[in-house]
């Protein structure tokens, strides 16, 4: 029975080591695919300065520690003294601390396990198209959804395509698609962790103006993308009085204005494809064909600034 139990608690403790193994913040997800993503993403958390770290060793009750880690990185265990972790994820923590042990022939096949007790920064920031940007502090991972909670939500002009700086590596950057569908959204849950950075950027708006019943700017919700159909449908629809032949579509390029002319009339008969817009797009639906090109491109960029913006 003795035995029994012994096999056990190693295999259950052995299991332990390899889930936390290069996990320094958070939890696996649920579906296979985030797994693999998330682990991959803890796998570069890396243990820096003011981190609470908790070290244990298999069959070794006396040399289970708790301890914070210095400025310059170190963590002092017994028997071996200061053993440097600073920038090392936990998996790396861990083979360090078994070499150190196994070095000073104090332990032979050191079972080595290291875990995040508690973070040095205990805060996550929140920028951008947010009701509520700033810093929010959390002592565990969380979801992304928590995290934009925590500043009161999405504005009507937040672009759903979000970065999230992680802590210790600044180049560690993770974008994430918040879709409207509800069960996509949840099943993609992101976790953010003490020290990461969400940046929620502004959603690109396309601009309809002219003869059309309600024109304005138009804010690119649906996955940041738009067709001039759908831009003309949430304009209202061109007036009768329109020339729908001859619409002219302005778009800002780092080269200057491109222009070019366009039939929503043979779109709409399917004649030819609905074509996608881009953000800062100017539709101009002319009132009639004499003023359409009486209205030169710069006329048609100068009014962007007096439309009202839709959401």
């Amino acid at each position: 029975m003795n035995l029994q139990l012994s096999r056990t608690t190693c295999l259950s403790l052995s299991l332990s080591v390899a889930l936390f193994a290069g996990v320094a913040h958070g939890q696996q997800n649920n579906t296979g695919a985030n797994n693999a993503t998330t682990a991959k993403q803890q796998e570069s958390l890396l243990i820096g300065p003011g981190d609470m770290v908790h070290v244990s060793i298999f069959r070794e009750p006396d040399l289970d520690t708790k301890t914070r880690v210095t400025d310059a990185g170190d963590i002092t265990l017994p028997l071996i003294g200061n053993v440097h972790v600073g920038g090392l994820n936990p998996a790396q923590a861990q083979s360090e601390v078994a070499s150190r042990y196994e070095a000073a022939h104090y332990l032979k096949a050191a079972q080595v396990s290291v875990l995040i007790d508690e973070y040095a920064t205990q805060s996550i920031s929140v920028m951008g198209e947010v009701q509520k940007p700033g810093s929010y502090p959390i002592t565990a991972p969380r979801s992304v959804f928590d995290a934009l909670a925590f500043a009161g939500g999405l504005t009507t002009s937040a672009d759903r395509h979000i970065t999230i700086q992680h802590r210790g590596e600044l180049s560690s950057k993770q974008d994430v698609f918040l879709s409207n569908n509800a069960n996509d959204a949840l099943d993609a849950q992101i976790k953010v962790y003490p020290g990461d950075i969400v940046i929620v950027p502004k959603a690109g708006i396309v601009y309809v103006l002219g003869d059309v019943r309600q024109p304005g700017g138009y804010v690119m919700q649906d996955d940041s993308r738009m067709t001039v159909l759908q831009a003309i449908a949430l304009a209202a629809g061109a007036a009768p009085t329109s020339n729908g032949g001859h619409v002219r579509l302005l778009r800002r390029t780092p080269h200057g204005t491109t222009e070019m002319t366009i039939s929503i009339m043979d779109m709409q008969k399917g004649k030819t494809p609905d074509m996608p817009l881009q953000a800062n797009d100017v539709l101009w639906v002319p009132f009639n064909f004499g003023k359409n090109f009486a209205m030169n491109g710069s006329s048609i960029i100068g009014s962007v600034g007096t439309a009202a913006i839709y959401h």
